[in-house]
């Protein structure tokens, strides 16, 4: 079965040079036909467990496109897709960051950002630092073309992602995003990220910082008087008074506790300054939330970013 298939990647890389020959009554090469010939090579090729010719062949087939100016989204990002069944996943992902500047200069920049989307989900399991920044990249992108509402979705993906030490870049990412819902007059999201602003700067030590946030928010329509608004003036008058009681009790309400669960788990875990973290309920205590979601795990505080 490998060695048919070899053989008939074979015969589509000889129909693809024929493709590029030129004649007397042929002037210019086939590009577009030798660019579908290698394709077929590549996928014959990647059947056969032939890694290495599958991507050269996805390559070749790339280069033919970019001889006759075109910029297919599946064909040029099939060569990455080589590249990670062979464990060669920063290759694979220079190459789609390659792809994404080519469609950008295009002017198809979405599908840039596209790519640059799928290629944070494919290193995102081995490295979490690249992984934000090509969402970032891809936001950027998404962002350019007003497509804002991706642009927001691809900067909560990053802002999950931040682990404890870059708060100051989680906070940043959290601004900015906010904005966009805002520009886009999802409100009721915005009322979120301003609770996730007031956890990140709390955790950062920035009561001032937490403080404004819920300031600017009173201008977006619904916010004042809503739960959310006064779930943070309580946490942030028991924060500044000291009251370990009062900043348990809303941290650990159904508000934040069954939020996003990296939210969740700032809440949690955040302590009030001077004091000695929070209350524990004793035993006879009700339990809030009952028949609801299951409380989230305390331990590891920050496993798998903060958003």
């Amino acid at each position: 079965m490998a060695a048919q298939k070899i053989n008939e990647a074979h015969d589509h890389i000889a129909k693809a040079e024929k493709c590029l020959k030129t004649s007397m009554t042929k002037w210019k090469p086939d590009y577009d036909g030798a660019a579908s010939e290698m394709a077929k090579a590549a996928v014959a090729f990647k059947n056969a467990k032939q890694f290495d010719q599958a991507k050269d062949a996805y390559l070749k087939e790339a280069e033919y496109h970019t001889e006759n100016k075109t910029y297919p989204f599946p064909s040029n990002h099939n060569d990455p897709l080589a590249l990670q069944e062979m464990k060669r996943m920063s290759e694979a992902i220079e190459l789609i960051e390659k792809a994404s500047v080519m469609y950008v200069e295009n002017g198809t920049s979405g599908t840039a950002g596209m790519a640059l989307d799928r290629a944070g989900k494919l290193i995102e399991p081995m490295d979490l630092e690249k992984a934000v920044d090509l969402y970032q990249k891809a936001a950027s992108v998404f962002e350019n073309e007003d497509r804002l509402r991706q642009a927001a979705e691809l900067l909560g993906k990053a802002s999950r992602l931040l682990r404890p030490v870059p708060l100051d870049e989680a906070a940043v990412s959290l601004q900015k995003e906010k904005n966009m819902y805002k520009e886009i007059e999802n409100y009721p999201t915005c009322f979120k990220k301003t609770i996730a602003q007031v956890l990140v700067h709390l955790h950062r030590g920035d009561f001032v910082a937490a403080d404004k946030c819920v300031r600017e928010s009173y201008s977006l329509p619904g916010f004042s008087g809503s739960e959310d608004c006064v779930a943070m003036e309580t946490l942030l008058a028991g924060y500044d008074e000291q009251d370990e009681d009062q900043v348990y009790r809303v941290c650990n309400s159904p508000l934040l506790k069954y939020m996003d669960n990296d939210y969740a788990k700032l809440a949690i875990s955040l302590k009030v300054p001077g004091g000695g973290g929070k209350k524990k309920k004793s035993p006879g205590a009700p339990q809030e939330g009952a028949g609801g979601a299951p409380p989230v795990d305390e331990e590891d505080d920050y496993d798998g970013g903060l958003c």
